[in-house]
């Protein structure tokens, strides 16, 4: 059960175990950094905190985006798609690296010719950011 300031939490419409995809976008350039998942509790903490905090289902808890690397998202927006079921949250991308690998975006892979190349270099060896 959900008070008043809570209760925007049941529009939202999460799949069967209680997740919702969210993209994470770049809040000056428009570019998508990452897609990840979030949780009722991380949804509310990233509302509350303006930071992005995500569920790691691999790992089963919530995830903290740069607990480990130092590179935060703040939170400027939160926005709901038309069918209640895919978030967009517009970051500022503390350090200039969403993804693990060290790149700017996770999404470093284009198909050309049938094949993924990779169309993005590394920002920072993820050796020295995951010491």
């Amino acid at each position: 059960m959900s008070d008043k300031k809570t209760a925007w939490l049941d529009q939202v419409k999460w799949t069967d175990d209680g997740l919702v995809p969210v993209i994470a976008q770049d809040a000056t350039s428009g570019r998508i950094l990452m897609m990840a998942w979030m949780n009722r509790e991380s949804l509310l903490m990233t509302a509350e905190k303006n930071e992005a905090v995500y569920w790691s289902r691999s790992r089963q808890k919530l995830w903290h985006k740069g607990e480990s690397s130092g590179h935060t998202q703040k939170v400027k927006s939160i926005r709901l798609d038309c069918d209640a079921d895919v978030i967009v949250l517009q970051v500022e991308q503390l350090g200039g690296i969403a993804c693990h690998t060290g790149r700017e975006s996770c999404f470093y892979s284009e198909l050309n010719n049938s094949e993924w190349q990779v169309v993005e270099a590394v920002i920072k060896d993820p050796k020295e950011i995951y010491q």
